[in-house]
């Protein structure tokens, strides 16, 4: 099945991060494309990877001819063919709280730090390097400060975020995480979300996925 798969992305790009964890819990091994987001201006934005994804982002997921794009998508069609193990819970409320963990990195963290907002913010504003990371570090320390309430207020979180088994709530969490110490974020204030990525990164699936394990990285 293996070969049926390729990944097209960025070893730094936190959603390419995403769907590597979640191919490797599936035990998926997928043909890899480096689609580099700074040399030749972001190769993202080439015509040859527009015809694959007009948003010009990674990643990129073609299986069987089929493209799929946005990393949540991604996550939760490899979850729906490849049912075991589950990335998400069986029951119904089990499946929204991990959703909703989720898509507070997903919608609410990550798309206003990303590669393109900082290029933007530099474009039109001029923001300095120190002011792209002061930006990157307010919307952080908001996103983390709320999913700390939620996780350490809530009997469902176990060693991971919901329960003793990775689901995609850690999927999303643990790159962000990696975002955030890029941006020298002192994990203090969050101990639940500094315990469970110590506890995921001892999981192989989540240490081969880290973007310095990468054969693209730099």
């Amino acid at each position: 099945m293996a070969d049926e798969f390729t990944l097209y992305g960025y070893f730094r790009s936190s959603a390419a991060f995403r769907v590597r964890i979640a191919l490797n819990l599936k035990g998926i091994a997928p043909h890899l494309e480096f689609v580099h987001l700074l040399k030749d201006g972001g190769r993202q934005h080439s015509d040859e990877y527009k015809r694959l994804n007009p948003q010009e982002l990674v990643p990129a997921l073609v299986h069987d001819g089929r493209t799929i794009t946005q990393s949540l998508a991604i996550v939760e069609y490899l979850d729906e063919i490849l049912p075991e193990p589950p990335l998400l819970p069986h029951d119904a409320a089990g499946r929204a709280r991990v959703r909703e963990l989720a898509d507070c990195v997903a919608c609410d963290i990550h798309p206003v730090n990303n590669l393109r907002v900082n290029q933007y913010l530099k474009a039109t504003f001029g923001a300095s390097v120190e002011q792209q990371v002061a930006w990157q570090q307010h919307w952080i320390r908001a996103g983390f400060d709320a999913l700390e309430t939620m996780l350490a207020g809530s009997k469902l979180t176990g060693s991971y975020c919901h329960g003793d088994a990775p689901t995609m709530a850690d999927v999303f969490l643990i790159p962000q995480c990696a975002n955030a110490r890029r941006v020298k974020l002192d994990f203090a204030p969050w101990p639940t979300i500094a315990r469970i990525e110590a506890q995921a990164l001892k999981h192989p699936a989540f240490d081969a996925a880290l973007p310095a394990n990468q054969p693209d990285a730099e």
